[in-house]
């Protein structure tokens, strides 16, 4: 069987930018008979868990990663023999297994799912080595910073290794942080990265600028190095007491997101206690109208439909901040993040154009916004370009909270629990259904005025549903 008989697919780049994916589960095994467009493989990225169907016809050869893995985007995952080669796969022959196709660069794979054609700088993963054309001429200075080799821990000056090097490539940063570095008037190419593949981070910025003299910044640099024993550390710990969970996936991604968030944007949060009695009775009644039959109708269905006409009546509220220009970049245009807790962790998938749909629409893309997620079958498209959540802490019995931004947005409305609660209505203290929403927002583009108008709209909306006749 010759080279050209074996196919490798490789693991392509299902989001945008993303530069790994963990195999959740194989559908097929090395015999099974693939056909064009079947699905073979199911992965989770940092976004989403996503089905990967193979491009081709043919016999699986071989799994190269089993289930479980986390494989870098552009490494092959299976070998499939097509062809004159079909027939030969069964025969257990080792050897005639074809060396993987020299890569020309990262090729889309899936439909609809484009990647870009500049490359993706990736960490070196242990025991898997990346494709000769994936090696960027940094590739040396990579090595370096990931410590390949035995003699890597050993050397408490490998941290300053990249700062000679560096001089001839162009330091690897953010754009805010190469504006910082301009603002602080710190040349990039002597800054030592401390961050991913080689980039500079905010801290190296500042690092820099704290340091006395540039020679002296050999010694404090290696102070660091100095716990590098410490990761042998965890691997004893008593199983019956602890129990340690890998962070990957969606996990992970949430994590650095939030973390990004809560220190990246000036949150504010503001409450309002509210009567919802009438809006409750609204839900009731639109459950037995004949317009909503098969359809999901909940209070969280008035609540987004009250955001979206307080963001109508305050559209400043429903913007951005770009950090890069400088500039608030107001959207014309909602569309609307719904938090949900699934197995994966918490995702934010969004309902694109949110604004533009009547309230029987918007019940039928919230009903299947949540039946989706459940399934676990969010794509990574339903996930971006949101640009503002709600997030309904109230089904957990919670009263309220403060919640945190989601990335790139500028404002999230927390619902608490609906509850009996006694409350004056008309000069009397009588039992109504009562809650608390929280809002918090952006404070770089969204100032205290603005949104406590937004606030106090969807409170009165909830109020008085019938607001959403008069304000629509």
């Amino acid at each position: 069987m010759t080279d050209s008989s074996v196919r490798e697919f490789k693991m392509p780049d299902v989001g945008e930018g993303l530069t790994e994916a963990e195999i959740l589960k194989w559908y097929v095994q090395p015999g099974d008979t693939v056909t064009d467009g079947q699905v073979v493989c199911e992965v989770e990225t940092a976004k989403a868990a996503v089905e990967l169907p193979i491009p081709y016809d043919g016999v699986v050869r071989e799994l190269h990663f089993p289930e479980g893995t986390t494989v870098d985007v552009g490494t092959s995952i299976i070998a499939v023999a097509v062809g004159d080669g079909a027939a030969a796969a069964a025969e257990p022959v080792q050897e005639a297994v074809a060396e993987e196709p020299k890569p020309e660069g990262r090729q889309p794979v899936l439909v609809g799912y484009g990647v870009s054609t500049s490359s993706t700088k990736r960490r070196p993963r242990k025991g898997t080595e990346a494709p000769a054309a994936a090696q960027a001429p940094s590739a040396a200075i990579q090595a370096e910073l990931n410590g390949h080799g035995p003699a890597a821990p050993a050397a408490p000056a490998a941290p300053t290794a990249p700062a000679a090097p560096v001089t001839g490539d162009r330091p690897l940063a953010k754009p805010p942080v190469r504006k910082l570095a301009k603002d602080l008037g710190v040349d990039l190419a002597t800054v030592v990265p401390s961050g991913p593949d080689g980039i500079i981070t905010r801290e190296d910025v500042h690092a820099a600028v704290a340091a006395p003299e540039p020679a002296q910044t050999a010694a404090p640099r290696s102070e660091p190095a100095a716990p590098a024993p410490s990761p042998s550390a965890p691997t004893s710990y008593d199983t019956t007491r602890e129990t340690r969970i890998p962070v990957k996936g969606v996990r992970k991604a949430t994590a650095a997101a939030m973390v990004g968030s809560a220190f990246t944007a000036p949150h504010v949060t503001e409450f309002v206690t509210v009567d919802v009695t009438r809006t409750m009775k609204l839900v009731e009644e639109l459950k037995q109208d004949k317009e909503y039959t098969g359809l999901r109708v909940n209070p969280l269905l008035l609540i987004a439909k009250a955001l979206l006409v307080a963001i109508k009546r305050n559209p400043d509220i429903n913007a951005s901040w770009d950090e890069a220009a400088q500039e608030i970049v107001v959207k014309h245009y909602v569309n609307l993040g719904i938090a949900a807790a699934t197995p994966r962790g918490l995702i934010v998938p969004n309902i694109k154009d949110a604004h533009a749909q009547t309230l029987p629409q918007l019940a039928g893309s919230l009903g299947e916004l949540v039946s989706t997620a459940r399934e676990g079958k969010t794509s990574p498209a339903a996930m971006q370009g949101g640009t503002v959540t709600i997030t309904n802490v109230g089904v957990f019995g919670v009263d309220t909270g403060t919640p945190i931004l989601n990335p790139g947005e500028s404002a999230i409305l927390a619902v608490g629990a609906i509850k009996l609660q006694p409350w004056v209505h008309k000069g009397k203290v009588k039992p109504r259904q009562v809650t608390t929403l929280a809002l918090s927002f952006d404070h770089r583009l969204v100032d205290g005025e603005l949104g406590s108008k937004v606030l106090a709209d969807v409170a009165a909306v909830l109020e008085q549903p019938k607001r959403l006749i008069s304000w629509a």
